[in-house]
């Protein structure tokens, strides 16, 4: 199938699929045209990607549970202490998101938001860090 039929069938759009050839997650067939050929695996694999992205792995996680994937004779601890590892980073990102919508919550509460000059969101914004 084409790069467009492989984009339909895996949700993953076409640019997305060139990158992930180019960093060397997928390596479709090549026609003697030159053209990608996508097959079923490809699909699977694109689908596989996607899933993991959507979770939110980095890409050289992906790439690792990729390898494990392909891997029969794999250790499920290694895919657990992968997934629990993304779990604290996916926590401590939340955290840290909890603090800075607190941190402006607590600002948008002092602005008077009328048509006086004065804000201390922007006088925040304005000291340095």
């Amino acid at each position: 199938m084409t790069i467009g039929e492989a984009a339909a069938a895996s949700g993953v759009s076409a640019k997305m699929i060139r990158h992930y050839e180019t960093v060397g997650l997928l390596r479709p067939h090549r026609a003697a045209n030159g053209y990608r050929v996508y097959a079923d695996a490809d699909i699977a694999v694109l689908r596989f990607i996607r899933h993991a992205r959507d979770l939110g792995f980095p890409l050289e996680k992906v790439r690792r549970l990729l390898a494990l994937w392909r891997d029969r004779n794999r250790s499920s601890a290694e895919v657990k202490r992968l997934a629990l590892s993304h779990v604290e980073a996916l926590e401590a990102k939340a955290a840290s998101l909890r603090a800075m919508a607190a941190s402006l919550r607590q600002l948008a509460e002092h602005c008077h938001g009328d048509e006086r000059p004065e804000c201390p969101i922007l006088d925040e914004l304005e000291k340095a860090p």
